[in-house]
């Protein structure tokens, strides 16, 4: 069965944005330019820029101000400026050809330092959606990006909260990842009829907040 798809990340985040129930997990999201940068390091310090369409962590940048320092961290290279102006001229050297958002940086859990996420994947069946996997992806050392295209770990959803949230009730946590699952996946079906498959990748912070950092229509 043929599923439809929908690559750019802008329009799936914007689709869930009018949702109070899928809001309420969505970091702060703008276009990519040098006044929403500027803006959004002062206000959150530490901000994600992604290409609007690509996966596999491809092309995301880490960007943080601290102490009146600007830096940039893309795959294992980072670069620190002074100036604003001359980081963003440097960042738009670097980053892929192609259209770019900030996202609110997330604090995320770690294990041994390195950031832990969340895929949970669910699919159509005769009988309604289903969910196929919830597992964890730790990032490789070095890397900010947890995708196992670049080198990260997977490991099983149970094991990944018990390591990096451990005073965090698990079972109650992996059930609150599967309800939002649920009802993002009923809104993202009532906007794009026709999807037969999703993966949601989440990302914890340290409180156990949960975090929407992605929508793929075509989950690996």
């Amino acid at each position: 069965m043929m599923s439809r798809q929908l690559a750019s990340k802008w329009r799936k985040t914007a689709l869930l944005m009018k949702y109070p129930v899928a809001a309420a997990h969505i970091p702060q999201t703008k276009a990519f330019n040098s006044s929403n940068l500027l803006h959004m390091l002062h206000y959150y310090g530490m901000v994600f820029i992604k290409p609007i369409v690509g996966g596999g962590g491809y092309g995301v940048i880490r960007v943080s101000r601290s102490g009146g320092v600007y830096r940039y961290t893309h795959m294992k290279v980072s670069r620190s400026f002074v100036n604003f102006d001359q980081m963003y001229r440097s960042l738009l050297r670097v980053k892929a050809r192609r259209k770019y958002m900030i996202q609110q940086g997330i604090h995320l859990a770690t294990i041994h330092g390195r950031p832990v996420d969340y895929r949970v994947k669910v699919v159509k069946t005769e009988q309604g959606w289903v969910f196929r996997s919830l597992v964890g992806r730790w990032a490789r050392p070095g890397l900010c990006v947890t995708n196992l295209s670049k080198g990260g770990t997977m490991l099983s959803g149970k094991r990944a909260l018990a390591l990096s949230l451990p005073h965090i009730a698990n079972r109650y946590k992996r059930q609150e990842m599967r309800s939002l699952t649920l009802a993002c996946t009923h809104i993202m079906e009532s906007q794009l009829p026709g999807i037969g498959q999703l993966g949601f990748d989440y990302g914890l912070d340290h409180s156990g907040k949960i975090w929407i950092l992605e929508v793929n229509t075509r989950p690996q």
